[in-house]
């Protein structure tokens, strides 16, 4: 069976914070869109995030990533760390 490696791809992303009171960071303004159009949507307990997959919840201390095409989806801070380094 081949082997494929993921090709290097610079993606933008910031840690969520629940509670937007605690924020001492800027939030990007591709999330803040999101939010406005209704990409981002909250119920009564949560936030999600609408995906072509579905419907994701967003959990405090979640990545949010915003991929090559524009889209974004909530990543785990485990699999962010073993999967992407910060550049400069």
């Amino acid at each position: 069976m081949a082997k494929y490696r993921k090709k290097p791809v610079i993606i933008e992303a910031f840690q969520y914070v629940k509670n937007m009171g605690e924020i001492t960071y800027t939030i990007p303004m591709w999330f803040i869109y999101a939010c406005n159009n209704g990409t981002v949507f909250s119920d009564d307990k949560n936030d999600y995030i609408k995906t072509l997959e579905g419907n994701h919840l967003i959990s405090d201390g979640d990545f949010i990533i915003q991929g090559v095409k524009g889209e974004i989806y909530p990543c785990k801070p485990d699999i962010f760390e073993m999967t992407y380094e910060k550049v400069e």
